[in-house]
């Protein structure tokens, strides 16, 4: 029960953190990017929650979403974000 309510709690709080910290830094200077990323961990959490039962395509979107993470991080820091 605990952990039903502890997980989607600690997302958020890393959410909280992770764009404060960012925000401060990179919403400024490259706000897409930041929405972008900030969309990309939303549908990460979504896929996170969905049935496993999808004949492998959550698991490979899941790959994907991680992937484009890394490549907005890295967008970001190249357009001298952070």
């Amino acid at each position: 029960m605990i952990k039903r309510y502890l997980t989607p709690l600690l997302f958020v709080l890393g959410l909280i953190v992770g764009s404060v910290s960012t925000a401060v830094v990179a919403t400024a200077a490259q706000p897409h990017m930041q929405n972008a990323l900030n969309a990309l961990y939303t549908a990460q959490h979504e896929l996170e929650y969905a049935s496993t039962n999808k004949g492998g395509h959550r698991a490979a979107a899941l790959d994907s979403i991680a992937s484009a993470i890394q490549q907005v991080k890295w967008g970001i820091a190249a357009g001298g974000g952070y």
